[in-house]
């Protein structure tokens, strides 16, 4: 069961990710309120999908090398 929420946190994540990325004014009313104190930007909005991305592929390494 841990398996199936890491995996679908992961998928999650992967599509928030390439939306930051490609479609930056999409997500700018969710990081308008999430990212209260400060101005949403596409800048920081691509910044986050480039580290969401990064965090999956860490994440998908780490389960086909430990084959968890």
């Amino acid at each position: 069961m841990n398996l199936l929420v890491l995996c679908l946190t992961m998928q999650v994540g992967l599509v928030f990710g390439l939306t930051g990325l490609i479609w930056p004014e999409k997500l700018m009313p969710a990081f308008g309120i999430l990212m209260f104190p400060w101005r949403a930007s596409h800048r920081a909005i691509r910044a986050h999908g480039v580290v969401v991305l990064a965090a999956y592929f860490v994440l998908l390494a780490r389960i086909s090398l430990t084959g968890i």
